[in-house]
């Protein structure tokens, strides 16, 4: 494929220097954000969701819902291939955890309980996105 994207590597050093402690902890250590506290679970703005580490387009507003959760939750990712999906079973459950294949960001979960028409629900900590505004480019 001509158009694969490439891989974005950089030391854990260099993450903690673009990233704040608390996104760190998210991003590169596969932390949670508490329920209804993150920037954009209430976010209601036509945009664009980008990866926080290496500015991938991830999400669209088109997809994003409110699924009750108090994260960030959305049906479908902006293309195939952007997220990458791993076993979890961590914390006595058995997840799947979603990640930015660009860059292996940890973004959240996903889950099968999402609305039609995939079923989906990619529950994502805003910790790991920014977001741009439609019009802001």
């Amino acid at each position: 494929m001509g158009d694969e994207k490439q891989k974005v590597i950089k030391s854990e050093q260099e993450w903690k220097e673009l990233l704040g402690p608390e996104q760190y902890r998210i991003c590169r250590e596969k932390g949670t954000e508490r329920a209804f506290t993150g920037e954009y679970y209430n976010n209601h703005q036509d945009g664009l969701y980008r990866c926080k580490c290496c500015g991938e387009p991830l999400f669209r507003s088109e997809e994003k819902y409110d699924s009750g959760s108090g994260w960030p939750s959305f049906w479908q990712a902006t293309a195939d291939g952007v997220i990458d999906e791993h076993r979890d079973v961590t914390h006595g459950m058995i997840r799947t955890e979603i990640t930015c294949s660009r860059c292996d960001c940890h973004l959240g979960h996903v889950f099968p309980d999402g609305p039609q028409p995939t079923g989906l629900r990619y529950c994502v900590n805003s910790a790991s996105l920014d977001f741009e505004k439609d019009g802001d480019k």
